[in-house]
């Protein structure tokens, strides 16, 4: 149905409307009044669905039936660690099908943590004749026979990204279906994929990057031999975003590499970078926005590498416009965590994450409470926390008193009692999404302070001690809650209503029980009986 002639009024709105991007803003804003929202509605191009399951295409569809850009989440953060299993969920494909009728002008997908098959992928190469981005982050199921097709059909496509998805390698040959004459690309990652279209070889010149005038960004190395390293010197100082997480090069080599990126403003690095690298990034990269450090062997029993905390001070002693940092490490000291905090208060995401559960400050023996209590004191704008290391129930006081704007927090192997989950969950008034594991947390906290989920977008509890009984009255009083319980060990209301669950997700959905359960999973009712799809 054609839409109505607008008035001067509503087009003027619709063009205001335009400049603000941020998803929390237009949602206000379509509540202002009846005209705000159709104008709105109307107008948004672009669409973010943090769970997959939180509402079903067709009601996304009838809401925005102009959409152009389309990002999409499916299974829980924890998924990442192995702790959700497989099959659980997350299928992309009645999106894909939904949408390829209702949105023949889409630009944009990008998805995470979903399960995306290779007709998934021909469907979208087939249905959106002006296709330009395709984001696949940590997705499963595809393999390079879909990829073919996108890079076939999609001749307008500028960014092809499959971050750390899971990619059934068939042949290398499927770049080879990007037509000859091909010049949209901008942007290619498949460091994701370990054959030869990936790997870095001598034809990896330095004329061949001096030419790459434009470049900005680069990732994909594996295994490169060091004396090839000056080859990319040449585009080094145009670079804002280098992504080495998968590449073996050794601290001297990386820290000649890095002192080469002035501009860099965000590095995804191994640990082989050690102190000393760090230590030059600081010098160098005064323009750094975010950094993470990702562990090289995290199963190894000793340190293989010089990498401690004092890294990590120095960087945010040197890089003033650090916002972001994720950091694996061995050890930590309280004082280092209460020098970074002082350092870069403007700090919005912080995780940490300590090895070996449960290890306290290695100088003081003491928990890291007071360390991690000044990162959520001191970054008033922290939204993102992640917590590691021997945390007592102190800890969490600091959290629900200072995280007032605090959105997402994970939680592993911490705190002493309830008491803890009740700081967070009664004092911090943005939280989105909680991710707990191996915790002492049980009924009492979680029924007590029940109606903060009903203001969340999810809540994960694995290895805790959640009674089943407890997941029942929760689907009783809030039945706008979907209450799944996954139990790999059979159906949970053949042990006493006192057993814990084995893991818990909570969510909000406006499209009721999900239709794709697999076996282990059970929603609970509003009548408090486990139904299984």
């Amino acid at each position: 149905m054609l839409r109505m002639a607008s008035t001067f009024q509503e087009d003027v709105l619709e063009h205001v409307f335009s400049f603000i991007q941020c998803h929390k803003d237009r949602n206000s804003i379509s509540m202002v009044c009846k005209s705000w929202y159709e104008i709105e509605r109307w107008c948004r191009k672009r669409i973010f669905v943090g769970n997959c399951y939180a509402v079903s295409p067709q009601i996304v569809i009838r809401r925005f039936p102009e959409v152009r850009s389309v990002e999409l989440k499916g299974k829980p953060h924890f998924a990442d660690f192995s702790l959700v299993p497989d099959g659980w969920g997350g299928y992309v494909h009645p999106w894909i099908v939904a949408m390829a009728s209702a949105y023949p002008l889409l630009e944009e997908i990008k998805l995470k943590r979903m399960v995306v098959t290779d007709e998934s992928l021909e469907l979208i190469s087939k249905s959106f004749k002006n296709f330009k981005v395709l984001v696949l982050m940590t997705c499963e199921g595809f393999s390079t026979d879909g990829l073919a097709a996108i890079a076939a059909n999609c001749r307008n496509l500028k960014v092809l990204d499959l971050r750390e998805s899971d990619v059934e390698d068939l042949s290398g040959h499927w770049l080879s279906h990007f037509p000859d004459k091909y010049t949209s690309l901008v942007s290619l990652n498949i460091a994701c994929l370990v054959s030869e279209a990936s790997q870095p070889t001598s034809s990896c010149t330095t004329a061949t990057f001096t030419s790459c005038t434009e470049l900005k960004s680069l990732s994909g190395f594996w295994d490169v031999v060091p004396a090839y390293l000056p080859s990319v010197y040449p585009t080094c100082s145009r670079l804002t975003s280098l992504n080495l997480s998968y590449a073996t090069i050794q601290s001297d080599d990386l820290t000649k590499l890095i002192s080469q990126c002035h501009n860099l403003q965000k590095l995804w690095v191994l640990d082989y970078i050690e102190d000393s690298g760090l230590e030059a990034l600081a010098d160098t990269c005064k323009d750094l926005r975010e950094l993470r450090v990702f562990p090289s062997e995290p199963y190894g029993p000793e340190p293989n590498v010089s990498l401690t905390e004092q890294g990590l001070v120095s960087v945010s002693e040197g890089c003033p416009k650090l916002q972001s940092v994720l950091y694996f490490c061995r050890q930590m000291t309280n004082a280092a965590l209460v020098t970074i905090a002082r350092n870069r208060p403007n700090m919005t995401r912080f995780r940490l994450c300590i090895m070996e559960p449960r290890t306290p400050d290695y100088l003081t023996n003491q928990p890291l409470d007071v360390g991690f209590g000044a990162i959520v004191e001191h970054c008033k704008d922290l939204q993102r926390f992640s917590l590691s290391g021997l945390l007592t129930d102190r800890c969490f006081e600091y959290i629900g008193n200072y995280g007032k704007k605090l959105e997402m927090l994970s939680v592993a192997f911490a705190g002493d009692t309830d008491l803890a989950l009740h700081h967070v969950l009664s004092g911090c008034d943005s939280l989105r999404k909680l991710e707990i594991r191996d915790c002492p947390f049980g009924d009492k906290a979680l029924l007590a302070n029940a109606a903060k989920l009903e203001t969340m977008r999810s809540l994960w509890m694995s290895s805790c001690l959640v009674s089943f009984g407890a997941c029942k009255l929760l689907a009783q009083k809030f039945p706008k809650l979907n209450v799944e319980v996954i139990d790999e060990r059979g159906p949970p209301n053949i042990r006493p209503e006192s057993c814990p669950v084995e893991k818990l997700y909570i969510y909000r959905s406006v499209a009721g029980c999900r239709l794709d359960m697999p076996g282990f999973v059970w929603t609970m009712d509003g009548d408090a009986s486990p139904r299984l799809t």
